[in-house]
């Protein structure tokens, strides 16, 4: 398995309206990054991803673009742009952009030419289709595809002046760009290769497997039941018949020329040999995907994603393990992450956020992603072991994102004259909303959080604990344990330090019988085998190590400053949500 730079790279996502405000509008912005380039480098981050900065109506928080190539003024300027490249250079780090281009925003100056008539040159730059009609004439979709972020709506937008429909897979304020057409992709490289040039050493693809369709458009199966007249069209676009075509050409005519690290959002896929045909060494498109198996894991399996069941370690066991084993069998590459801007804190998800355990359980997912193989990803807040917003906050008030809007909507349409059922989907919302993930960061315990001057209203409520959990507590922590800062801090720095280990090293898990502990052991060409055992439960229990496994010392855990006082051998007792990292003999 080859090395490469953005292999062994540390890579912190930022969600840019949420992480710090220096302008005093409520946002943050591109300064607010670049005044805390130091906290991250100290942290021990080499690649920061800042999620879609350019000019956008903000429908999707910036996820519908209107100008590729322009910084959106809430966000600073292009020059800030030069600033923050030039300060991340300085101190060795580098820049991924955000690159979108599934759609676009309905204010694009491509769009707005498109939609203005039949004829338009820009007519097929995206995807139109006659309507439909019903009984009495009137415009019906094409087909009965729903939309993503709001399933009780459909995936196509009917324009009155033209007299069809666009294809929407989001929101109508995100058209689809047509990239059967050639001069859309063109135009897409050329994006690419704007802010290749100015600085950027590569790009997270926003759902770049859902860039290619069936031109057929047939209806979806109709998943979602009966008495739901759009379903889920994913079938007939997710990793569509010339996606990989279409990858091939950015990786030939654009990747290669800059070595950029590319990684791809790639939903609705978890086939083996599909996922390796894109990320193998070699032959592969994109340097890595997130596979979104450890962020489904709480789904109910064919239905949308605000949907909740419950999994236990064996689920989270037979996830890690089988990634880990493919890519480094079958010359792939990981891609190592919990939490990002689309999912709801890690701890309140995995482990128990109470004030009682949420450093434990923080720092239990600190220990396990340190210590596997691939290119590990950090999100804001995480090295915080921020979590999931109150229940109390009102969902019409507090929650910002469209997809949770659109989900609270729908459920009191359905369920107005049902509470019980209405509470279910509360209970959703409170444990599966994005905007979980989008709270100010909390630097520290003064007003807003650090996030905004005083006097100032962020765009987004602060998390009700910044008093407790914020990032001047934690760096500065002298208390006889570690911080989560401080516990992710040591843990880049051992992943860094052994990197032929939990970088590149081989992966089994051992103890596989186990209602409560996830296991395995890491071996490097130099620096031998390592033992990592988690306790995923709120009670205490008894590990016993296989037979004829024995550590020669326990190096780290989760409970302790220094080193554990554990048996190197036989029985191992383990606390709630404890975690140990153990050097074999």
């Amino acid at each position: 398995m080859s090395d490469a730079w953005w292999k062994e790279a540390v890579i912190y996502q930022i969600y840019p309206s949420s992480f710090l405000d220096t302008n005093r509008d409520g946002w943050g912005d591109i300064r607010g990054i670049t005044s805390k380039l130091d906290y991250l480098a100290n942290l021990g981050i080499d690649i920061i991803w800042v999620s879609p900065m350019y000019k956008s109506p903000q429908a999707d928080m910036g996820y519908d673009i209107s100008d590729y190539k322009a910084i959106d003024p809430i966000y600073g300027t292009n020059e800030d742009i030069d600033t923050l490249v030039s300060e991340l250079k300085r101190r060795g780090m580098r820049l991924m952009m955000d690159l979108v281009v599934n759609h676009t925003s309905e204010e694009h100056a491509w769009f707005l030419e498109s939609r203005s008539s039949c004829s338009n040159p820009k007519r097929d730059w995206y995807i139109w289709r006659d309507p439909k009609r019903d009984a009495d004439g009137k415009p019906q979709p094409p087909n009965n595809w729903s939309q993503i972020l709001g399933s009780a709506n459909s995936a196509w937008t009917y324009d009155e002046k033209t007299d069809q429909y666009y294809l929407s897979l989001f929101t109508p304020e995100q058209p689809d760009l047509n990239w059967e057409n050639p001069h859309v992709r063109a135009a897409v490289h050329d994006v690419m290769r704007f802010w290749l040039d100015k600085g950027a050493c590569g790009y997270r693809m926003d759902v770049i497997n859902l860039i290619s369709k069936d031109q057929r458009f047939p209806d979806a199966p109709p998943s979602l039941g009966p008495d739901r007249k759009y379903h889920p069209g994913s079938k007939y676009y997710v990793n569509g018949p010339r996606m990989h075509e279409f990858l091939q050409e950015i990786k030939h005519d654009v990747l290669e020329k800059y070595g950029a690290v590319t990684v791809g959002e790639m939903p609705g896929v978890s086939d083996v040999d599909e996922i390796l045909r894109t990320v193998k060494r070699g032959t592969g498109e994109l340097s890595m995907i997130f596979i979104f198996d450890i962020v489904d894991i709480d789904n109910v399996p064919g239905e949308t994603r605000m949907t909740l069941q419950d999994f236990s370690v064996k689920d989270l066991r037979r996830i890690v393990s089988k990634w880990q084993k493919v890519m480094i069998e079958k010359d792939g590459w990981n891609s190592v992450f919990l939490e990002n801007h689309d999912n709801p804190r890690s701890v309140s998800r995995y482990t128990d956020d109470s004030d009682e355990y949420r450093t434990y359980g923080a720092t239990l997912l600190a220990l396990m992603q340190t210590t596997l193989n691939g290119t590990l990803y950090v999100y804001q807040g995480e090295e915080l072991g921020m979590r999931n917003f109150p229940k109390s906050w009102d969902p019409l008030k507090d929650y910002k994102d469209i997809e949770s809007i659109n989900f609270w909507k729908k459920s009191l349409d359905l369920y107005a004259d049902d509470p019980k059922e209405l509470a279910r989907q509360r209970k959703v919302l409170e444990k599966k909303a994005r905007d979980h993930a989008r709270t100010p960061m909390q630097w520290n315990a003064g007003p807003n959080a650090g996030f905004a001057d005083e006097g100032v209203e962020p765009w987004m409520r602060v998390n009700d604990d910044y008093r407790e959990v914020n990032a001047e507590k934690q760096v500065s922590d002298t208390s006889d344990g570690l911080s989560v800062w401080q516990f992710w801090q040591r843990g880049l720095a051992n992943r860094k330090m052994h990197k032929d280990v939990f970088t590149y090293g081989d992966f089994e898990d051992v103890g596989a019988d186990s209602e409560e502990v996830f296991a395995y052991v890491r071996t490097g060409k130099e620096s031998g085998k390592w033992l990592v055992v988690l306790n995923f439960s709120g009670k205490e229990v008894e590990w016993k190590m296989p037979k004829g496994m024995e550590v020669q010392g326990w190096m780290a855990g989760n409970y302790t400053k220094g080193k554990p006082d554990k048996p190197l051998k036989g029985s191992v007792a383990l606390r709630p949500w404890e975690g140990v990292l153990g050097k074999m003999i």
